[in-house]
């Protein structure tokens, strides 16, 4: 306690510095999460407005532009929007109401033409044969349609269930001859209710305009079930939907059966090719030796736009969730500039991230610098500022020599990195660092960790209310104190990272080791 003190302390020993430090900061949120900008939706003349404000930031400090024009580049994207009313889809003869029981997926191309399909539980959906889990072995899905649920066997990690629910997962489909996937939401594990989730049935999906970018590669049925009716599709299998969720809730490996019933309808979608762009600044290192690599510091811009009211609000001003990690984003290479890291800084403000992570994908595959010279990610999204800084987890820590060097950095302020207390909400693949760990980048995401019962309370009751809601907005309490705290934490790492002898590396025990290049496995870096 003395040490948290102490840190308080120095962190805040000039109360004009921290308040100037904090009123920059807010500005940047005020601008971005304004109703002005319209939610940010990528695509839209609001998400232009906030690219063109980041841009010149990112001028006004100084930074050189890294994009492909100027500061900005351009990501190519395809829109899929749903025809609902047009849309039917029945089970064993049952017409459901879309919109309300079940909702189509737009990230994924739709099939097209009607469709007849038997349906097949898979447990949670795992492919990781190397791990010693498989739900797609021995299993006969030609032709059919998948059913999932979210969960698996404790012993693997979180960070591993999620990319099998992401990268893994479609490839498997298509080698399956599967032509289909419904997931079923678990009441237990969900940020956004159903109820907040039905509001966007109608809104429509994007993926990456290049085929070769995407994990889905040919067009596939896919819908989520809501949780209240999910006992429609188990009725017929001798199991009920409640066991399931209840083995899915501590971590058991979950049965594989046939439903005993058929999907059967069409799903009318139209499409249109457009782009967005992400918003790239290079602050140069200063070794001669190291300047050619770089360390990514990455925030998304982009939100959800405007769409159906919640209380009166249509905007979705998105003002925790990024609009904070953008202006942290700003402040943070302003206070870096001044330390004159050994290597470069790239910031990258990227979009399409609440349409599958995007910008960063496109960015990751397609870098504006050397891709070899990137060493590492260090990503913002949504770090939820809402109680006093003491103790941060950094998402992925386990799974390089990131994780050692963000502690020290962390214990030397006297704060204290804890683990993700919540593996199950798949955060590690959610967000933009996910990108460039598929890549070979070792990458951290960073939080407010809830370290009390209060501050627990505080973050579920902003996840139930705030995420993707018009409320998250200007208009909730915002303490842009607790936000320089987490600056100045977020300036000491990446500079430290920056300032590195050797570039960070995979832990030999990690998964995500395997994608990376082999020129940069080596001894992971000291914590010491």
């Amino acid at each position: 306690m003395r040490h948290l003190l102490f840190a308080s302390a120095l962190l805040f020993a000039s109360p004009v510095l921290a308040d100037a430090a904090g009123d920059r900061w807010m500005s940047h949120v005020k601008v971005l999460a304004d109703d002005n900008m319209e939610g940010r939706l990528t695509g839209t003349p609001g998400h232009e407005r906030a690219a063109a404000y980041v841009a010149n930031e990112f001028r006004k400090l100084g930074l050189k532009p890294a994009g492909t024009d100027g500061f900005l580049q351009p990501v190519p994207l395809m829109e899929q929007s749903l025809d609902l009313a047009a849309s039917r889809v029945a089970l064993d003869g049952r017409a459901l109401t879309l919109g309300e029981q079940m909702l189509p997926g737009t990230r994924v191309q739709q099939l097209k033409g009607p469709f007849d399909a038997g349906l097949v539980f898979i447990g949670s959906g795992l492919h990781l044969p190397e791990s010693g889990h498989d739900d797609f072995a021995g299993m006969d899905l030609k032709g059919k349609i998948v059913v999932v649920l979210a969960g698996g066997p404790k012993r693997l990690s979180g960070a591993l269930k999620s990319h099998a629910r992401t990268a893994e997962f479609w490839p498997a489909m298509q080698r399956a001859g599967a032509i289909g996937v419904i997931n079923v939401a678990n009441p237990n594990q969900m940020d956004v209710p159903w109820a907040r989730q039905k509001l966007f049935a109608g809104t429509p999906g994007m993926r990456l305009a290049d085929p070769a970018l995407n994990d889905a590669r040919q067009p596939f049925f896919s819908a989520t079930f809501s949780p209240a009716d999910a006992e429609l599709l188990f009725a017929k299998s001798g199991h009920s939907f409640a066991d399931m969720v209840k083995l899915a809730d501590v971590g058991e490996t979950l049965p594989r059966f046939d439903l005993n019933q058929r999907l059967s309808g069409t799903i009318v979608a139209g499409e249109r090719q457009f782009s967005s762009p992400n918003v790239v600044g290079l602050l140069p290192g200063k070794s001669r030796a190291l300047k050619g690599e770089y360390v990514v510091l990455s925030a998304h811009l982009d939100h959800v736009g405007v769409d159906k009211p919640v209380n009166g609000d249509s905007i979705y001003n998105g003002a925790m969730d990024n609009a904070s990690g953008i202006a942290s984003m700003i402040e943070s290479a302003r206070a870096v500039a001044r330390k004159n890291p050994k290597r470069s800084i790239l910031l990258v403000a990227v979009t399409g991230e609440e349409r599958g992570l995007l910008g960063s994908r496109y960015f990751a595959n397609r870098p504006t610098v050397p891709a070899d010279g990137i060493v590492a990610n260090i990503n913002m999204d949504m770090y939820l500022p809402l109680w006093p800084f003491t103790h941060v987890t950094a998402l992925g820590a386990e799974e390089s020599g990131l994780g050692l060097v963000s502690a020290r950095v962390a214990r030397d302020m006297g704060l204290l990195q804890v683990p993700d207390e919540a593996p199950e909400r798949n955060l590690f693949v959610r967000s933009d660092q996910y990108s460039f760990v598929r890549t070979g980048v070792p990458a951290l995401a960073l939080k407010f960790a809830a370290s009390t019962p209060e501050q627990q309370a505080i973050q579920k009751d902003w996840l139930t209310n705030r995420y993707h809601a018009p409320s998250d907005d200007l208009s909730q309490p915002i303490e842009p104190a607790h936000a320089v705290a987490f600056n100045k934490y977020l300036v000491n790492l990446i500079t430290t990272v920056a300032n590195l002898p050797e570039r960070p590396t995979w832990n030999e025990e990690s998964f995500f080791k395997r994608f990376a290049p082999k020129a940069a496995t080596g001894a992971a870096v000291s914590g010491r």
